[in-house]
């Protein structure tokens, strides 16, 4: 087998569920069980390792509904910044791990050492070593080292990696954190951590966690070991409280409450993420990373060290969270949401970030015409009509605005119109045949329809599209063709819904190779063909550069596979379209997501 960093993608993608298996063991409630760990321990032994063998990386275990992500990418960032600082009596270090899920465009960045995901070089190596080991493993057993038996499904291969990763690189510190639940989470093999954390909860993976707060706080308190400290927000719900405290008396675990520290609640402090929502996750790090960092002799109290924490919450990066993007004549704000409650945070920062540029301008001239107001979403995997409509409440109070948006886009989380894809972003655990027939969109267009009559609403096949149309705008605005802009993706004149066709092809690649003249034809919810490649070809001049003035403002949340499509979409077109970001690398395009 060759031993590139693509095939090693391609090979992680065979451990994939697909979306039939996925779907019955959540019917089913069998997704976590008793058995998952002891079967985590039997991989383990497999590629080499005793959970005990992880102690030396004196893991930070991470659980949680919301933030949790966040949260860890905090505490990695304020650890980092306390490599090779000399303090007498303290734990040197040279190499933090921070495992996280899910990745945005790349799965190396699941992997990552100092802040930066593996190169691709690392995770070729090691994604490999643990291959072979598995395969040497099945051959002693007398095994067939090519069966689906012979590896663990892909989030649990993963885990092993990462750990196994971690190992090889002798790294100081490793911030784990849990894929779904904890107690039965693949991550919780870890035996003695040195620190836990819960982070905010809320209703989520009901058919594997429970549809009670309670039932899912169970689950999150699996990671509380003996001896080891937890910390949780004190803004937790009631009924998780008294789990927790139940399960920390019963396995010896000291609990602590934190709360939002007097320093981050200061509005002029600025964190590194944005959202107010962020403040409990900084101060839940900085407790957790402090907590780590006295265990291993540092002073806490002293300046250099406050100087550290403040700047590992400063420039603590985690792009698709709370994110802005600026394009000549295009603001974009980007937001994941995977539970109702993420969707109205996330509704509520969008807000404060427009109330604050309103505030912001002088106010001395109104536009002739209203300034475009795009909603690109999706969520293929959970309620999304739910999301919707939380989504458009949220914003109406916030904005007092019956109408928050002007344009509203559903698309899939295919991200570009051609074929090809790249191996990393390919995901199967969604119903192939609602992507490829739009059920989902078409549902939501119909949703946003009914409760926001006079928005522009279109639903197309991909993340590439609803770029185009938003650039599309932006560029007739800059050129003065105010009217042809709201033409360009209004649908006529008594309905508001435009839809690409249905299809009968259920496989990723059908919904990939629609040709253009399929993608945009009337159904039954639909008076006019949309096709964003038609308006583009008489304003075909570029966005140009970022620091122009903003005629157009776009939010799109829902599905962190959506974000992480649009991230793509954003870097790949970023020098001919004028992008302003983070400069992340630019990937090839035609990349599939789905979830």
């Amino acid at each position: 087998m060759a031993r590139t960093y693509n095939d090693a993608v391609n090979a992680l993608n065979t451990l994939q569920s697909n979306f039939a298996i996925v779907d019955a063991i959540r019917k089913s409630g069998r997704a976590l069980n008793e058995q998952a760990i002891p079967e985590m321990i039997e991989w383990c032994r497999r590629v080499g390792y005793k959970p005990s063998d992880f102690n030396v990386l004196k893991p930070i275990h991470i659980a949680g509904t919301k933030g949790k992500g966040s949260t860890a990418a905090f505490i990695s960032s304020i650890l980092t910044r306390f490599i090779h600082c000399e303090q007498p009596g303290s734990l040197p270090l040279s190499k933090v791990g921070l495992f996280t899920s899910p990745h945005l465009t790349s799965v190396r960045e699941r992997i990552q050492i100092n802040g930066e995901p593996l190169s691709e070089e690392l995770f070729a190596k090691y994604f490999f070593e643990v291959w072979d080991r598995l395969e040497n493993a099945a051959k002693d057993a007398g095994e067939d080292p090519a069966s689906t038996k012979a590896k663990p499904v892909y989030f649990r291969y993963l885990t092993l990696m990462a750990f196994h990763t971690y190992i090889s690189e002798k790294v100081d510190v490793a911030v784990i954190e849990c894929g779904i639940g904890g107690a039965y989470d693949s991550t919780n093999i870890i035996e003695s951590p040195a620190i836990t954390a819960i982070t905010s909860l809320g209703i989520d993976h009901v058919g594997m966690l429970g549809d009670t707060i309670g039932q899912i706080a169970w689950h999150k308190s699996g990671i509380m070991k003996k001896g080891a400290q937890c910390f949780t927000p004190s803004s937790q719900p009631e009924e998780a409280k008294e789990v927790m405290e139940r399960v920390a008396r019963e396995k010896g675990c000291l609990l602590e409450y934190v709360q939002v520290m007097p320093l981050i609640e200061n509005a002029d402090y600025k964190l590194g993420l944005q959202g107010e929502f962020q403040k409990i996750n900084a101060s839940l790090a900085v407790e957790v990373a402090c907590g780590w960092l006295h265990d291993q002799g540092y002073r806490i109290l002293d300046d250099d060290f406050v100087v550290r924490v403040r700047h590992g919450l400063r420039y603590v990066r985690w792009p698709g969270r709370c994110d802005t993007r600026r394009e000549k004549g295009i603001k974009w704000y980007v937001d994941g949401a995977h539970t109702l409650e993420s969707i109205r945070l996330a509704g509520e920062w969008f807000a404060s970030e427009l109330v604050a540029e309103l505030s912001s301008s002088d106010g001395s001239s109104e536009p002739l015409h209203p300034q475009p107001r795009f909603l690109i979403f999706n969520q293929q995997t959970r309620d999304a009509n739910a999301f919707a409509k939380e989504l458009f409440n949220t914003l109406s109070k916030a904005l007092n605005d019956s109408s928050p948006f002007t344009h509203v886009i559903f698309c899939t989380n295919t991200t570009f119109k051609e074929t090809g894809f790249k191996p990393d972003l390919i995901f199967v655990n969604s119903n192939a045949s609602d992507v490829a027939s739009l059920t989902v969109q078409r549902r939501l267009a119909e949703t946003w329809a009914k409760i926001d009559p006079s928005a522009k609403v279109e639903v197309v096949r991909t993340i590439e599209e609803a770029v185009e149309m938003v650039r599309n705008v932006a560029r007739l605005h800059e050129h003065g063709k105010v009217e042809n802009a709201e033409g360009a993706i209004s649908v006529g004149e008594n309905t508001k819904v435009s839809c690409p066709p249905e299809t009968s092809s259920s496989s990723v690649e059908a919904t990939q190779l629609a040709s253009p003249e399929e993608t945009h034809v009337s159904t039954a919810v639909e008076t006019r063909i949309s096709s964003p490649q038609e308006t583009m070809a008489s304003t075909t001049e570029p966005i140009g550069t970022s620091d122009a003035e903003t005629v157009v403002t776009a939010f799109v949340t829902g599905s962190l596979h959506l974000v992480g499509g649009f991230l793509e979409v954003l870097e790949s077109t970023r020098a001919s379209h004028g992008a302003d970001s983070d400069g992340a690398p630019t990937s090839a395009p035609g990349t599939v997501r789905h979830g």
